[in-house]
């Protein structure tokens, strides 16, 4: 458990102190966040706001893991390396997205067929290497089988299963992208969904298979690292999240927000809580499906059930403070995680 603490402390110390350095180089630059013209006019007067913050969230992670292998020395594994790929490759899409929009200067980055293509790419890519490197014990970094709290006797084979992760990743990473709209939102709900899968991989690793064989064990292959990872992941966000809160100094963009959303949802294939990320994730899932919602009735009737989606910006519209729905939405999201946790946990009980 050194390892866990340790890259969760070095990721959060280097994104508190290293966010204020990314803010004056950002600001130099002119990397400042442009404003939908429709959106709420409140957030005018964030517009120049440095964007593309989401990289120091991505090399505070990076580091912490990296440091955390330091102390004791110990190698990779495939589901951390591979959970990386997943989030740094996304992460790199995000920038490309950042990045046309600041030297186009439009609210809109990439367009929705070559952003998809990039999300499609980087997941596909996780997911056939998610089914390699078999250990000694047989085990691969993700599962062909469905899994909630653990693998269900529902097997999808190879071809499903790509297929089945491509969709994970590509609505995860869609999800916490659509939560990125406040100050500090989709920061503090990620730093939660991080803490619940850091908790998960660490019982994981405490009822592994592999030490304490036993009917409640866990099979899944490298909990320490994806532990490791999760641990990163909080300290890396609760660090953005000092300088991204109301008023925000700085915003994560597509650059964050992608990455956030693949690491999430490859922590969820690796540690075989697929279906369990609904939950943990729920305020995610909620933003999303507001947006899937509205446009659907809208196409059906012409008529709008929200003043605006994301859900956020409906209740804006309302009149409700910027922070008020933020603190709101944090609360909706940690009543996600413990439901998820207590779910796990019920699992591990009942058996």
């Amino acid at each position: 458990m050194i390892a866990v603490l340790v890259s969760g402390a070095v990721a959060l110390v280097l994104a508190l102190f290293g966010t204020p350095i990314a803010i004056r180089i950002l600001s130099a630059k002119g990397y400042g966040q442009l404003i939908r013209d429709d959106g709420p006019t409140s957030h005018h007067t964030k517009r120049g706001t440095p964007t593309m913050g989401g990289a120091v969230i991505i090399l505070a992670t990076l580091a912490g893991y990296i440091v955390a292998h330091l102390v004791p020395v110990r190698l990779p594994t495939a589901s951390g390396m591979l959970v990386l790929f997943l989030m740094l490759g996304l992460g790199t899409v995000g920038f490309v997205d950042d990045y046309i929009k600041i030297s186009k200067q439009r609210s809109l980055g990439l367009r929705s067929g070559a952003k998809f293509l990039g999300q499609g790419f980087v997941a596909i890519v996780f997911a056939i290497g998610a089914l390699q490197f078999e250990n000694s014990r047989g085990l691969t970094p993700a599962s062909e089988a469905v899994s909630f709290v653990r693998d269900t006797p529902l097997v999808l084979g190879p071809i499903l299963f790509v297929l089945w992760a491509f969709i994970m990743i590509t609505a995860m990473s869609n999800g916490v992208n659509l939560a990125d709209g406040l100050d500090g939102l989709a920061t503090g709900a990620s730093a939660m969904v991080a803490s619940a899968y850091m908790l998960v991989a660490s019982w994981q690793l405490g009822q592994s298979c592999e030490f304490t064989p036993f009917s409640q064990c866990y099979e899944v292959r490298d909990s320490r690292d994806l532990a490791v990872i999760a641990a990163a992941l909080v300290g890396a966000c609760f660090g953005f999240l000092w300088w991204n809160a109301s008023p925000a100094k700085i915003f994560m963009g597509d650059t964050g927000s992608l990455a956030l959303g693949g690491a999430f949802a490859g922590l969820a294939i690796t540690t075989r809580t697929e279906l369990l990320l609904l939950v943990i994730g729920g305020l995610f899932a909620i933003i999303t499906a507001s947006v899937v919602i509205q446009v659907g009735f809208f196409k059906v009737t012409q008529r709008r059930v929200f003043r605006m989606a994301p859900l956020q910006h409906h209740f804006e519209l309302k009149g409700w403070g910027e922070v008020t729905i933020v603190i709101r939405f944090w609360i909706i999201a940690g009543l996600c995680v413990a439901l998820g946790l207590g779910v796990f946990y019920a699992d591990w009980v009942a058996r």
